[in-house]
């Protein structure tokens, strides 16, 4: 909800107090929303014109070793305040991503058309992220997790700035001790490459020196080039920190060949979370105007909103997968069926079948560790949206599910 998103969330183009607690319990809802991630932009902008981000270091103090002079105004483009919601329904994890420094620190003298940091500003703009944090600790919003760029290996004509493997890992050796140092418990993450394969080069050269390494808690790639094809080398927690399909258009179809449906976004998490064995799953974006990607269209103006079947794919896998569940074993002869299961803190097990067969397929699976007499079904397709039924039942260690043609079918256990 970066680039003033959540501004209009919070109701600049029309959307009324109720309308705008709908939205949020879609979003952030434990029972009814979707998400447990929420990604803040750190801005670089100098202006509030929508779709910047406003930087809380507007103007050059003169040098690399001068006092900076923030600027902090408690809103940060709606993000505080939907921190502050997002907080209050549950969720703990606040990810803050720069998208470039501010344009007085690059080689082009721009927030935009990339750029590289300068050298000499390291040191600023380690501290720069850091007071960003501290502003958001002061709000009450602990950002549990920091990064320094974002597609370091693409060039936008919006804020964007450039980073070498191994440039990252020269910063990573400034920035790392300076939040080790700022007594706050937060994490970085690295790098948020364009690419999943080309982020394999940055996690590389940070697994190969100690140093970047200390400094690096989560390794974090896009995955706009191409499907995800190998798992990043680390032993690190990997997120796929950004995707929706390419392109801008508003889709609210199940699944209907374009690419752009929720049957496209829920083989996708299946195949990013085996394939690339990701932790964690960060889609883009949430709610926007027109013909967004997002999961929700927002009214422009007015008081209204759509949901696309996008949202109701990977609600389908974040409302019963929770925070540190693990993924365990599953498997499955029929080369039609993309299965997934996982583990959750409380015990409960959630398998994900996804049918890409145009007729309707059966499954049995063999259940280690205890018995379940009345296993939970949900079916999402075309009609349906998460919407429970009766397609799964266990017989001792048997469980069986009848699996709707060209459909996501969760399972909950215990």
């Amino acid at each position: 909800m970066a680039f003033q998103r959540a501004d209009l969330l919070h109701g600049t183009r029309g959307l009324s107090p109720a309308k705008r607690r709908e939205v949020l319990d879609l979003l952030l809802g434990k029972e009814k929303g979707a998400g447990q991630i929420l990604r803040l932009g750190i801005g670089s902008s100098t202006d509030r014109v929508y779709d910047h981000m406003p930087t809380i270091l507007p103007s050059d103090p003169g040098g690399p070793g001068a006092p900076p002079k923030y600027v902090w105004d408690g809103w940060d483009g709606g993000q505080v305040w939907l921190a502050k919601e997002a907080k209050a329904y549950g969720v703990k994890r606040f990810f803050a991503d720069a998208w470039s420094a501010p344009a007085f620190m690059k080689t082009n003298g721009s927030e935009n058309d990339g750029g590289e940091l300068l050298p000499e500003w390291r040191q600023a703009y380690a501290n720069y992220l850091v007071q960003y944090a501290k502003f958001y600790q002061r709000e009450g919003i602990p950002i549990t997790d920091l990064g320094f760029t974002n597609e370091p290996d693409w060039t936008a004509t919006y804020a964007s700035m450039r980073f070498t493997p191994q440039q990252a890992v020269d910063f990573l050796k400034v920035l790392g001790p300076t939040v080790r140092a700022s007594g706050l418990k937060t994490g970085v993450v690295c790098c948020d490459a364009a690419g999943w394969g080309r982020q394999v080069a940055y996690t590389e050269a940070i697994e190969a020196d100690p140093e970047a390494d200390k400094a690096v808690r989560t390794v974090t790639g896009h995955r706009y080039s191409g499907p995800t094809t190998v798992p990043q080398p680390t032993d690190k927690r990997v997120w796929m920190s950004e995707w929706s399909p390419d392109g801008t258009t508003w889709n609210e179809n199940w699944d209907d060949g374009s690419g752009y449906d929720g049957l496209t976004v829920a083989a996708d998490i299946q195949n990013t979370l085996t394939v690339g064995n990701a932790n964690a799953y960060v889609y883009w974006t949430g709610a926007s105007l027109n013909a967004t990607r997002g999961l929700i269209q927002l009214a422009d103006p007015g008081d209204d909103y759509r949901v696309s079947k996008r949202y109701w794919a990977l609600a389908a896998f974040s409302r019963f997968i929770r925070p540190d569940a693990v993924r365990v074993p599953v498997t499955d002869a029929d080369p039609a069926l993309s299965v997934t299961a996982f583990r959750n803190t409380d015990g409960s097990r959630v398998i994900e079948i996804l049918n890409t067969a145009t007729t309707e397929k059966s499954a049995e699976f063999a259940l280690r560790g205890g018995h379940d007499r009345h296993p939970e079904g949900y079916v999402t397709d075309e009609t349906r949206s998460i919407t429970p039924a009766d397609v799964a039942s266990a017989h001792g260690t048997t469980l069986t599910a009848t699996l709707a043609p060209r459909a996501l079918t969760t399972i909950v256990l215990d």
